[in-house]
């Protein structure tokens, strides 16, 4: 409980953006006919944000089971690379790896990987409460937005950019808190590159492979300047 109160300051930019985007979720589950069961149940067991969205799609259009399962594997490829960059710190956690590894969402992944444990709070704790609290404000976003959505009437247009901002914070305290900048210059500049060569619909798991491999293999000159910073 200590680690869970000392670790929600850290945590509010994903809350901020969770609560208005769990309940456009929520919303949109309600007016394709399934109710805040269903939110609540999904958010736990799902947990995968545009994921979700997607499911709401499929469950439209009457898609079944293997086929939710396999369109959600293919949106979310990208955590794999996700979890390759945190094995060293989900090293020694204990029975709470596979909670951090199923609740590894992009915002997760984000606070874990540039945030450092307080001197206080053991890492294990810390990267879990991260994880809990985040999970937490998903769940009561996409509940609240299935119960008493239909009862509000606001122009939601644009309400998904809350996550782009979310994550134009994360980047920039990432840059301002790192002295290295080259991981962040490749993971712009490949991307990029990508996106040209590839077009829109093919660029993210080729790019998210090639930044990969550069990091691994850059990671020892990199380790080598931080270590005499």
């Amino acid at each position: 409980m200590k680690a869970i109160k000392d670790t929600f300051k850290y945590t509010l930019p994903v809350l901020f953006g969770y609560i208005p985007l769990g309940f456009a979720f929520g919303i949109l589950l309600q007016s394709a006919g399934y109710g805040p069961i269903w939110a609540f149940f999904m958010s736990i067991f799902i947990y995968a944000g545009t994921g979700q969205f997607l499911c709401v799609e499929l469950l439209a259009v009457g898609a079944t089971i293997p086929q939710v399962i396999l369109m959600t594997f293919l949106l979310n490829f990208r955590h794999f690379f996700y979890g390759l960059s945190l094995i060293n710190k989900y090293k020694g956690t204990g029975k709470s790896k596979l909670y951090m590894i199923f609740g590894l969402t992009d915002e997760t992944y984000a606070l874990v990987s540039t945030t450092k444990a307080p001197k206080d709070i053991k890492p294990a704790y810390f990267y879990t409460a991260i994880t809990l609290l985040n999970h937490i404000y998903w769940i009561i976003g996409s509940v609240l937005g299935a119960s008493i959505g239909s009862l509000l009437t606001f122009n939601s247009k644009g309400i998904d950019f809350v996550m782009t901002a979310l994550f134009a914070v994360l980047v920039v305290e990432q840059w301002k808190n790192n002295k290295n900048h080259i991981p962040a210059l490749i993971g712009f500049a490949v991307p990029i590159l990508s996106l040209v060569l590839l077009g829109a619909d093919n660029f993210l798991i080729p790019a998210l492979f090639v930044v990969s491999v550069l990091l691994m293999c850059l990671r020892p000159i990199f380790e080598e300047k931080e270590a005499r910073l």
